[in-house]
């Protein structure tokens, strides 16, 4: 018996041993790819532009076998309705409206909450998707307050009575409360978030200002010098009637000092001015230009280039007084009919009282910040045209969210955001400044925003389902560093047919970080790719 016993563990620790050379050697073979020239990585990759794979395969997530299509499709549910549904709450995975999520149903308690999503009346084959996470202080699970409604598309009945289920997102929601029925399906009450439209500027641009209805309606002689003119007008703006003048001051107290004298100066000037440039306070097909967004953002972001804009302002004015002066001192014949031009006020009646320039509201225009997160992302990602998304930047915003190679918790920030105008923007921050892909424990650098590789047709990121029925979510690269492998390549329910998959882990902590995809046909390029899991991904890229 001990012989058998000392037998026995030597076996063991045998097997231990080829284990350990075997990783390393592995670990050798990643070190050789990181470490190879860009010639050597074109030669692997396949090269720009010569990818052979068809990555429309990994959107169909054709590894969940044959899946039956539900017939008949669910209509929108309308702006703020209160309703009741069952719950599907993941961890490491922000769903978004318009994208796919397939899951591998395995717990009675999810089987449950789909059988009862596929036989309920008001709302069938819908049920609310949640992101659940931990804090690392706190071990509890906490639930987000804002989630996606997602309409199942496709399911299989397995024999082990699991489920093979494509779902697509639809609505985003807040949860109100959540409960376990008693078939012991989670289920929430949730009111469906009202979105707003994509307008040409934000509904609050211009608050409660009132038009400039007092000024008369014919024609006013500008006989006498212009500080003379504006006290004429600062006297007819005296007898405005009571509404409007409480429109203004509401306007008005919540303003700075300096904030109210430069608002002041603007609405003063615009007495003052000979010609309107009506092309460009009407002209809503036109997009603001790179450099003006540059330096609007500036411009809101310093505090001291309002002081400055407020002085060169008054330079202006003052100028414009000292030359009226001396045009009034030698004014004679012609001179005296030029400056006596009169100037048409009708055309103001109607201009808001905007406090900032038009440039600064296209700077939350949803069609202006459309086109430009458009760009940003076809250059980044290389996608195709989107001219059918820049005309719907709704959809565009929901579009780059679930697609952009962020952290989850980032993702689920975007998620959160409510406005169109505002999503975009910060959508368009994340673009200019994400550039390094960390580990989230070690903070070790893993790869680049350069790196990505799009792997299929729905974008750099993707969700995707284990047999276990746990969902990753992953952003595919073509190139990482600081990686070892385990184990050897597995086929066996590959994400993307034709690739066998390897466990991936951080050399310096040990985390799993994703897996390396390696083709299987010489034939298909790239030859590998990497697959990081969002979730093992640092807020801070």
């Amino acid at each position: 018996m001990e012989d058998e016993r000392l037998l026995a563990m030597e076996r063991h620790q045998m097997e231990q041993i080829r284990e350990l050379d075997l990783e390393e050697l592995q670990v050798e073979e990643v070190d050789d790819i990181n470490n190879s020239s860009d010639d050597d990585l074109d030669a692997t990759y396949g090269g720009a532009g010569e990818l052979t794979f068809n990555t429309s395969l990994a959107s169909l997530h054709t590894y969940l076998g044959e899946v039956e299509d539900t017939h008949g499709r669910l209509a929108f549910l309308e702006d703020s309705a209160v309703l009741n549904l069952p719950l599907f709450y993941l961890e490491g995975v922000v769903l978004f409206p318009e994208a796919t999520l397939p899951l591998r149903v395995i717990q009675p308690n999810f089987i449950a909450a789909i059988e009862r999503a596929l036989a309920q009346v008001d709302v069938p084959y819908t049920i609310g998707v949640v992101r659940v996470y931990r804090d690392p202080d706190n071990p509890r699970i906490k639930f987000a307050t804002i989630g996606t409604t997602a309409e199942i598309r496709q399911y299989r009945r397995l024999e082990d009575g699991s489920l093979n289920v494509v779902t697509r997102g639809q609505q985003r929601f807040r949860l109100r409360r959540r409960w376990i029925d008693v078939e012991g399906a989670p289920c929430g009450e949730v009111q469906i978030i009202q979105e707003d439209q994509p307008l040409r500027t934000p509904c609050d641009a211009f608050g409660k200002l009132t038009p400039l209805s007092n000024l008369r309606s014919h024609s006013l002689s500008c006989t006498q010098p212009l500080n003379a003119s504006r006290a004429k007008l600062q006297q007819s703006r005296d007898e405005d009637n009571v509404s409007e003048s409480n429109s203004e001051e509401s306007f008005e107290s919540v303003l700075s000092p300096t904030e109210r004298s430069i608002h002041h100066s603007a609405v003063d000037s615009c007495y003052g001015c000979d010609i309107m440039d009506e092309s460009t306070s009407s002209d809503d097909d036109k997009f603001l230009c790179e450099p003006d967004l540059h330096f609007g953002r500036s411009f809101l972001k310093d505090s001291e280039s309002t002081g400055s804009l407020h002085s060169n302002h008054q330079k202006h004015i003052e100028n414009a007084d000292l030359g009226s002066t001396s045009g009034r001192q030698s004014c004679q014949g012609e001179e005296t009919d030029r400056h006596r031009r009169k100037i048409n006020f009708d055309q103001f009646r109607t201009v808001p009282r905007a406090y900032w320039p038009h440039w600064v509201y296209r700077m939350y225009d949803s069609y202006c910040l459309a086109e430009r997160a458009a760009d940003m992302w076809k250059k980044i990602v290389g996608a195709p045209s989107m001219d059918g998304l820049v005309r719907k930047p709704d959809l565009l915003s929901f579009y780059i969210a679930s697609k952009i190679p962020v952290s989850e918790s980032t993702r689920q920030e975007l998620l959160e955001i409510d406005g169109i105008s505002y999503r975009l923007r910060r959508e368009i921050e994340l673009l200019e400044s994400v550039n390094l892909i960390r580990c989230k424990i070690c903070k070790t650098e893993i790869s680049r925003r350069s790196d990505m590789l799009v792997m299929s047709s729905e974008g750099p990121l993707g969700a995707y389902v284990n047999p276990h029925g746990y969902v990753h979510e992953i952003m595919t690269l073509y190139r990482a560093n600081g990686l070892a492998l385990r184990g050897l390549p597995e086929t066996e329910y590959s994400w993307f047919p034709g690739y066998a998959w390897t466990i991936a882990y951080c050399v310096a902590c040990e985390t799993q970080m994703g897996w390396l995809f390696t083709a299987t046909n010489k034939k298909l390029k790239p030859r590998l790719f990497w697959g990081i899991r969002s979730s093992q991904v640092a807020d801070d890229m």
